[in-house]
């Protein structure tokens, strides 16, 4: 067989037919009608890997390498500068937009024809690919050249559409997009040549803008212009900027439009924060948080503002409820006790709703909440404490035939309310005294309405307050729940012991010692019939424990007695004392107070009490010589067997004992010793402390449930 050979293709040869290629594909870039036909790209590519694959001296690669990039910045110097040097502005955007959609293009036809070069001449002589080369030629040649004027275009249509008008937002995107492509992806260009420029004209015309709207606006307007200003700039990133620039572009903006201004505009004098509160502009309030709550300074201002002027309405219920007091009218729902108290909810309940609805539950609220309540609620009001008249309104709404009827979720939503307001009391163990002693009349005369919701109450306080604010109460609900089955033990003991009877139906309540607030006891002489009852039940006690001793409180006791008046028999509903005093009338009609007191041995001013309870007040079973409304040493008394009533069982009240002081009194000798066993607990953990750190540890500790006096520390 005869072999051929391949003809080679000289180095002149082969750059005519390429650059006769590359002629034409110029004049297709440049939109002319015309294409390359199959054998003209089917020649210009076997041409090319022809050359590049003939073996040396005749292999061309580096020739045709050279070639490529000389083509493409031919075009770039003749046909792309030449024509971004005629535009300006947003024709310049445009144009440059065109340009470089040509570039690419041109660069993808080019790589197609030398395909080959690009496989495998890039690897062997270690240069940029083909790719590399013509975005290489774009930047150096085109990019750098038109990049100021680029950006400036760019920026002032930016704030064209910052003044309303609009624009090529399609254009835009496809310029930004040219700086990121320029670093291949690399945000360098687009951050040095652009965003940094872009920022400071945003920053420049937001200046601007706020400089105008503090002046003119009023708080609510120049918010919604910022709110409005802040969407629109989310709006521009997410179209046409890079999403990296939304976080710089926002900061940029609210430092000039919100931080520069926080102050002058929070603080405007008819439309600011405060009135903005005064006038319950929720929604303004609302949008108020969501521009400053990202900013230490702002934020905490708003809380400031809130916080007084929480305050502020709560030193209004104070002062209403004084001027009350001292008009001694009673406002509708109650005593000016009850009315302050329910204002005190309302006002919890309303502001509650700013913090979790306005201020988006936010912590710094609730603190400003928290610290505007203990302004007020630890303030006197009408001369008794937040503690007194919360243990009151709890007394109120937990006894029997309170101020209203009310459904069980009421009453368990105002307890939780009583709650939270005494968390803002620095006196807890005022209200826990008053509380208890309240309690105890509740237990102690059947008074309570539900036990479930006596113990609500007291698991929400030891939820709050801890388990030693509430032991003792707890205590005192546990020995009443202990009576029933005690009574039915003494029963028992009667049925098996006739001799024990006394003759009387007895009942009787027993009270641990430290639970129960502490009551004054007497030897009070008691009647036979009650006497006998006395010493069946001690018998049967001693029996069932003997390491306990009994101590009668008489003050406590209630009787049930018949009196039988000459108009029909009535049955007196007693305290133990009145009982005892009115028993004594079965022996003789008519008595003196001296005797009565030698009788009964009772204290000058228990006696007085008791007298003037049946003779001088609405009951008068008993008459008294002189008749006066007083009773004195040297009354005599007779019983009154005309004394009659339209009901046949009425309850006969003792006057009222004010012991507000004696529980004042006793809470300062209980702060007093808490106050030495905070110092031997803390030296005793500490071992050794200065004064001051002891000062301060023991303040630290106490005032979970009060405010120590650092002179009674010392």
């Amino acid at each position: 067989m005869e072999e051929t050979e391949e003809k080679t293709i000289e180095l002149e040869e082969g750059m005519e037919c390429v650059q006769k290629g590359l002629n034409k594909l110029k004049i297709i870039i440049e939109g002319e009608p015309e294409s390359f036909t199959s054998d003209e790209y089917v020649m210009l590519y076997t041409t090319i890997y022809n050359m590049c694959t003939q073996k040396a001296p005749h292999d061309y690669s580096q020739q045709l390498y050279d070639k490529y990039k000389e083509a493409v910045e031919d075009y770039i110097l003749t046909i792309v500068l030449p024509s971004l040097n005629k535009k300006h502005d947003e024709f310049l955007l445009k144009e440059l937009e065109k340009r470089w959609a040509s570039h690419k293009l041109m660069v993808k036809w080019l790589l197609k024809f030398f395909r080959y070069l690009d496989k495998f001449f890039i690897k062997r002589a270690e240069v940029p690919a083909l790719n590399e080369v013509g975005l290489s030629c774009f930047r150096d040649l085109v990019y750098h050249d038109v990049k100021n004027r680029v950006t400036d275009a760019v920026i002032a249509l930016i704030d064209q559409e910052r003044e309303g008008e609009k624009i090529d937002r399609v254009l835009l995107k496809s310029v930004i997009n040219l700086y990121i492509d320029m670093g291949k992806g690399r945000m360098d260009y687009y951050v040095n040549d652009f965003e940094e420029a872009m920022l400071r004209d945003s920053a420049c015309h937001y200046s601007r803008k706020a400089s105008t709207w503090i002046v003119e606006d009023s708080c609510p307007e120049y918010m919604l212009k910022a709110e409005e200003c802040l969407q629109k700039e989310k709006d521009r990133v997410s179209h046409y900027l890079h999403s990296s620039t939304e976080t710089k572009l926002l900061e940029k903006m609210q430092n000039q439009v919100l931080i520069t201004y926080t102050n002058q505009l929070l603080e405007k004098e008819d439309s600011g924060c405060q009135a903005l509160l005064k006038d319950e502009k929720v929604e303004d309030l609302t949008r108020m948080y969501s521009l400053f709550h990202k900013f230490p300074k702002g934020i905490e201002l708003v809380a400031e503002i809130f916080k007084q002027h929480v305050a502020a309405e709560g030193m209004v219920v104070v002062q209403q409820a004084a001027d009350v007091a001292n008009n001694k009218t009673e406002s509708s729902g109650g005593s000016h006790e009850q009315d302050f108290v329910k204002k005190a909810f309302e006002l919890h309940d309303k502001y509650m709703v700013y913090v979790k609805g306005c201020f988006a539950d936010n912590s710094i609220f609730h603190k400003a909440l928290k610290e505007a309540f203990e302004v007020f609620c630890n303030k006197s009001v009408a001369g008794s404490s937040t503690a007194e008249l919360l243990a009151s309104y709890c007394d109120n709404t937990l006894k029997k035939g309170g101020s209203e009827q009310l459904s069980d979720e009421v009453i368990e939503d105002t307890l939780e309310k009583v709650v939270k307001l005494v968390t803002y009391i620095s006196d807890k163990d005022v209200f826990a005294e008053f509380y208890r002693k309240k309690l105890s009349r509740r237990l102690l005369f059947d008074r309570s309405a539900n036990e479930e919701h006596e113990r609500l109450i007291l698991s929400k306080l030891k939820q709050q307050c801890g388990g030693q604010f509430t032991s003792k109460m707890e205590g005192m609900v546990t020995d009443l729940s202990l009576v029933k089955d005690n009574q039915t033990h003494f029963q028992e003991y009667i049925s098996n012991n006739p001799a024990t009877n006394p003759g009387i139906d007895m009942t009787v309540t027993v009270l641990t010692t430290g639970f129960w607030p502490s009551y004054k006891s007497c030897d009070l002489s008691l009647p036979v019939e009650m006497a006998k009852g006395v010493e069946s039940f001690k018998e049967f006690y001693q029996k069932k424990t003997k390491h306990r001793k009994l101590t009668w409180i008489f003050s406590l006791g209630q009787c049930n007695l018949n009196g039988k008046f000459e108009q029909k028999t009535i049955e007196l509903i007693l305290g133990t004392y009145q009982a005892a005093a009115l028993l004594l009338f079965n022996a003789s009609d008519k008595w003196s107070y001296a005797d009565i007191k030698t009788e009964l041995n009772l204290a000058d001013d228990d006696l007085v009490r008791v007298l003037a309870s049946v003779s001088c007040a609405k009951y008068k079973i008993l008459n008294k010589e002189p008749s006066s409304r007083t009773v004195s040493l040297t009354d005599h008394f007779e019983f009154n067997s005309q004394f009659t009533d339209k009901m046949r069982r009425i309850r006969v009240p003792l006057p009222p004992v004010d012991d507000r002081k004696k529980m004042v009194e006793e809470v300062g000798k209980d702060r007093r010793y808490a106050i030495d066993a905070c110092l031997v607990r803390i030296m005793k953990a500490k071992k050794v402390l200065t004064h001051q750190q002891l000062i301060l540890e023991c303040v630290e500790q106490l005032s979970k449930m009060f405010k120590p006096d650092v002179k009674a520390i010392k």
